[in-house]
């Protein structure tokens, strides 16, 4: 194992077996490296590499502290690396997202209140029937965020965040290619909002399903 893997490792021994906890800040950085056993520099490589990915808090002057390890901070490495998505994977993360958004969209039909639903409702107002495709793609994506975020699964709503990015790059093709795409999408989204009414899971469910899967039939055509 390299000298730095090592160091990860071992930093991430003491977060996990809770000798280290969210908020803590690191031993110094001599007096760590001689507990752990490591160089200095080996320590210094795992301390940069593991506050890339938010688990540790490097300030300035201040010392290096473990972070909130909050799920929507550490999964925003996963919408960093899901912009590298090749066009001939996009179809994969689609259906990744159609396994977990209708989940998602159930969970929300039985939690969701009417202050939450009135504020989806107003949003689709304010878009009007004519909306532009960049109008669309934004209003979108806050549409399904405020949903998933009402099903309250902090984690489940942070990987769907991070599988937008190839999600909003196909809506945005589908905007430009198809003529009826803006009054489909419209459409789709008020039948989703009156199941959630409803309080009718498995209808919210089907609706979340058809409209991703019509973004993902689209997709499959022009690949």
């Amino acid at each position: 194992m390299a000298v730095t893997d090592e160091a990860i490792e071992k930093i991430k021994g003491m977060i996990v077996s809770g000798a280290l906890r969210p908020g803590d800040r690191l031993p110094k950085e001599s007096e760590l490296a001689a507990e752990l056993g490591l160089s200095r520099n080996s320590l210094r490589e795992a301390v940069r590499a593991l506050s890339l990915i938010r688990i540790l808090d490097v300030r300035q002057g201040d010392g290096t502290y473990v972070t909130s390890l909050d799920p929507q901070l550490l999964l925003e490495a996963l919408s960093f690396v899901v912009d590298f998505h090749r066009d001939d994977t996009v179809l994969e993360f689609l259906a990744v997202r159609r396994i977990l958004e209708p989940a998602a969209t159930a969970m929300a039909a039985t939690l969701i209140d009417a202050e939450q639903l009135d504020k989806l409702s107003a949003q689709l107002d304010a878009l009007g029937a004519g909306p532009s495709v960049e109008e669309l793609v934004a209003a979108d994506l806050d549409f399904h965020r405020g949903i998933v975020k009402a099903s309250g699964n902090s984690v489940l709503c942070s990987l769907l965040d991070g599988l937008s990015g190839p999600t909003t790059r196909a809506r945005i093709w589908r905007g430009l290619t198809q003529e009826d795409a803006v009054s489909r999408t419209l459409h789709e989204h008020r039948a989703l909002l009156a199941a959630l009414r409803d309080g009718d899971a498995e209808a919210a469910r089907s609706w979340a399903t058809v409209h991703i899967a019509s973004v993902e039939q689209w997709l499959r055509s022009t690949l």
